[in-house]
């Protein structure tokens, strides 16, 4: 990407939201927008390029400058009939995640991806001619809303296996991926300015799912050690949340696996406060060392815990799979809201999943998995070590989470990399709170050895010229 595609592709992104917001009438006629500071923390970019926004909507005649106050919306923007009517939602939605991964560049860091030559393809193929043989008219119908019979049974008997705990299949719930996931729960048990506990960092698309349905947010921090647990007390006695939004086993972005100790007495906080605990489990598969600790979900004996287990990233990105354990209680409401998101995960892709999940192939697939991706991972470490950057080595996942010095401007390292046709996400995108950050996450699964040295070298090489 060249110099200019780079700068050009963040301001048309910060000059397209500033539009839409002035659309919905977030701002009405008249009323003085935020300082350009405060949008460029908002929006994670430079202040010039908020500037540069605001000049192009002072030339098309949306907003207008008071003198030594700042700009203001122009009247006449919105038709006044039905304006107290918006046909939109009031919540601004946006994933800042997914447009950076969409920009055209050469050296995507940004994808916790899994390569797909790493993927068993051609094995694959033979499963989908074995499921069309065995269910001729897989295509002629729905699986049923809460998922296929046969693949909630393979599951529940998994997670009796791995995790030593009885779970029926109709605690299952299929979804499509664990995006949609996480989109069931904010619409099923979330109203307008009902409270969300995230860890900070977070998951970048959790954080502006629960935004957009209006949610207040409260953060606790998650670190190398897990949480302050005296602090997650501290928040729960405080704001009363609804739910508690976690990623507890290789955490993205930092990579943290939460201590089995902290796990038991968060439960046991989520029962005392009545706090539902959202647990939302991508990699624990992908691990270098040690099998991780079991998850949350295993400890809770109080219906406090929905889990979300993903199998999108390392065993099937395309048929697009995930699976949520729910207590009985609230299986009708989420079952209701997957209703009427698409009527049930299609049918054909979760018996490719099924017969490919219950193969001896599987286990082999999951060993060379894990060291093709730590060889990725030390690849980027080695690279990486050249530089004063700092880390903490991950003992899974697919994303490496690294300090940049106090001096480096993550906004000016972003448009100095995508003019290198590189695109990493800076940290701010994880920060529920909207704080600057000199953080930034780079995923080492998308690309293989020689693209990866290739792109970092590029990355260093932008934060050379940009400190």
């Amino acid at each position: 990407m060249s110099r200019e595609k780079g700068q050009s592709y963040l301001f048309e992104q910060v000059y397209d939201m500033l539009v839409q917001r002035i659309d919905r009438r977030e701002w009405r006629a008249h009323e003085k927008l935020p300082s350009i500071r405060q949008l460029a923390l908002e929006m994670k970019v430079h202040r010039l390029t908020v500037f540069k926004a605001f000049q192009m909507l002072k030339q098309q005649n949306k907003v207008y400058v008071k003198d030594k106050t700042g700009y203001y919306v122009q009247s006449g923007i919105a038709p006044s009939e039905f304006a107290d009517e918006p046909l939109v939602n009031a919540y601004p939605r946006q994933n800042l995640l997914s447009a950076l991964q969409s920009a055209v560049v050469d050296y995507h860091l940004t994808q916790a991806l899994i390569d797909p030559s790493l993927l068993p393809n051609q094995y694959f193929s033979a499963y989908v001619k074995k499921v069309f043989d065995l269910y001729p008219k897989v295509l002629s119908t729905y699986a049923p809303v809460e998922g296929d019979s046969e693949l909630r049974e393979s599951l529940a008997r998994y997670f009796a296996r791995t995790c030593g705990t009885y779970v029926s299949s109709e605690q299952l719930l299929i979804t499509t991926g664990a995006q949609q996931a996480i989109h069931l729960v904010a619409q099923s048990f979330l109203k307008p300015r009902d409270t969300v506990m995230l860890e900070r960092p977070s998951y970048s698309a959790a954080i502006d799912t629960f935004r957009g349905q209006g949610a207040h947010i409260v953060t606790v921090d998650i670190t190398e050690s897990g949480y302050d647990m005296d602090a997650v007390e501290a928040a729960m006695r405080t704001y009363k949340p609804r739910l508690f939004y976690i990623n507890p086993t290789f955490h993205n972005p930092t990579g943290a696996v939460v201590p089995a100790s902290q796990r038991k007495r968060l439960v046991e906080l989520a029962d005392r406060y009545r706090c539902l605990i959202i647990e939302d489990d991508t990699y624990p598969d992908i691990y270098f060392g040690s099998k991780p600790v079991p998850p949350v979900y295993t400890f809770d004996t109080a219906e406090s815990v929905i889990y979300i287990r993903s199998f999108c990233k390392y065993v099937s990105p395309g048929l697009r799979i995930a699976a949520m354990i729910c207590p009985p209680a609230l299986m009708s409401t989420l079952v209701t809201a997957k209703s009427l998101a698409d009527n049930g995960s299609p049918l054909l892709n979760q018996k490719i999943f099924l017969h490919y999940f219950e193969s001896e192939r599987l286990q082999q697939h999951f060993d060379k998995l894990r060291i093709a991706l730590q060889i990725r991972k030390e690849v980027m470490e080695e690279e990486l070590s050249r530089t004063d950057w700092q880390w903490v080595s991950p003992g899974g996942g697919l994303n490496l989470w690294v300090q940049l010095p106090a001096g480096q401007d993550v906004s000016r390292l972003l448009a100095a990399a995508l003019e290198r046709s590189v695109a990493f996400v800076p940290g701010s995108y994880f920060d529920p709170d909207n704080r600057a950050s000199t953080h930034i996450r780079l995923s080492y699964s998308y690309l293989n050895e020689s693209r990866l040295r290739e792109g970092i070298r590029r990355l260093v090489e932008a934060g050379n010229g940009n400190s």
